[in-house]
């Protein structure tokens, strides 16, 4: 946990193959889960933020993660969840409608 703004953003591009300019949040989990830091891009500054657990640590769903995977998606609800020490793996989600993608019909 001693990268900062430009070591993060530098990760993101060169491990994760992503744009660190894109205004996601990009999480980075300690190894013992007990701390985190979040990278984002706000229009013309990074923001760095970390949180530090006394007890306990964060725990990120492990059913998202495919082998040989760099990098899991969560939603902003459940990253909300986390952060305030929900364990995802005890929450029950109620069936929503998804749209399914279309392919361009011409």
């Amino acid at each position: 946990m001693r990268k900062g703004f430009d070591s993060l953003a530098s990760l993101v591009e060169s491990a994760l193959a992503l744009d660190p300019f894109s205004g996601h949040l990009f999480v980075f989990r300690s190894r013992r889960g007990d701390r985190i830091k979040v990278l984002w891009w706000d229009r013309d500054v990074y923001c760095l933020w970390y949180k530090r657990l006394e007890k306990g640590c964060f725990r990120f769903p492990t059913d998202a993660v495919t082998p040989g995977a760099t990098h899991v998606e969560v939603k902003a609800a459940d990253l909300l969840m986390i952060l305030d020490g929900v364990d995802l793996g005890s929450v029950r989600r109620q069936r929503r409608y998804s749209r399914e993608t279309i392919e361009n019909p011409r």
